[in-house]
């Protein structure tokens, strides 16, 4: 249920690609597994993503999960899996990359979550820009329960809300319903399960419509600014600001601004 369809779906056995308009969906396709990640749902998203950044149609991205119970449970730990099976040989987990390569995008990441979102999935949701949950969904670092930690997920996790409250997700390992999710900032807005469709369209629709220049550069800028001091932010930033209104889209945003209509953006 909900999950959406488009033009040019693209199926494999673990995530499908599916454009619907200017923004690209990616859905974890494993309900029976509650959407949980393994190798092929890592490197579905990454080429995902990669596909979105190639197609100057694409202005947003939405990662979601199959179905309506959860958006991704974390690793999948099914005998067999091959989950926390780490090469120590290897300086880098697939993992990591997947959260280092999500930082590096330039286009802006919504995550619909439509159910239970945990441990890994987390991590998922956390990288995205911005987070739209159905009421029925749960948030939850359940790590410490099988004598783990919630060690990559903290680096996408750590600076979305006081520390206070990560501490207590990872210390105690119990999940919060969405509504506290909304209230200590894991995500911008709550809808009852029927309309998590239609609220996620609408976050699109005010993202998509809005110039793919000063979305691009602007994301970038937000996120190399986030670690800064304040003169280091401020330095970059004043350089960033007179860059950008050299673009054609700056231009053409004054020039329908004075002329009362809407702007025709060229991305460039």
């Amino acid at each position: 249920a909900g999950v959406p369809t488009g033009r040019e779906a693209v199926m494999s056995d673990e995530l499908k690609i599916d454009q619907r308009g200017h923004a690209l969906w990616l859905t974890i396709d494993r309900p029976a597994q509650r959407n949980a990640m393994n190798s092929a749902v890592l490197q579905g998203i990454r080429r995902g993503l990669e596909q979105a950044h190639q197609d100057p149609a694409v202005r947003a991205v939405v990662l979601t999960g199959a179905g309506d119970k959860a958006f991704c449970a974390g690793a999948d730990l099914a005998k067999g899996s091959g989950s926390f099976q780490f090469d120590p040989s290897q300086p880098h987990a697939e993992f990591a990359d997947l959260l280092r390569y999500a930082q590096t995008t330039s286009l802006p990441l919504i995550a619909r979550v439509n159910g239970h979102c945990l441990a890994g999935g987390m991590g998922f949701m956390a990288m995205c820009d911005l987070a739209v949950a159905a009421e029925h969904a749960s948030f939850g670092l359940p790590e410490v329960k099988i004598g783990l930690f919630p060690a990559q997920v903290l680096a996408v996790l750590q600076h979305l809300c006081a520390p206070r409250h990560i501490a207590e997700l990872c210390l105690t390992g119990e999940p919060i319903d969405a509504r506290r999710a909304a209230e200590i900032g894991l995500v911008n807005h709550v809808a009852p399960a029927g309309e998590l469709d239609a609220k996620t369209d609408w976050l699109v629709q005010r993202v998509v419509n809005k110039s793919p220049t000063a979305l691009r550069r602007g994301k970038v800028m937000m996120r190399a600014a986030f670690d800064m001091s304040f003169e280091q932010s401020i330095s970059f930033l004043e350089t960033q600001i007179m860059t950008l209104a050299l673009t054609e889209d700056a231009k053409e945003g004054r020039a329908s601004f004075v002329e009362k209509r809407a702007p025709n953006w060229s991305g460039r």
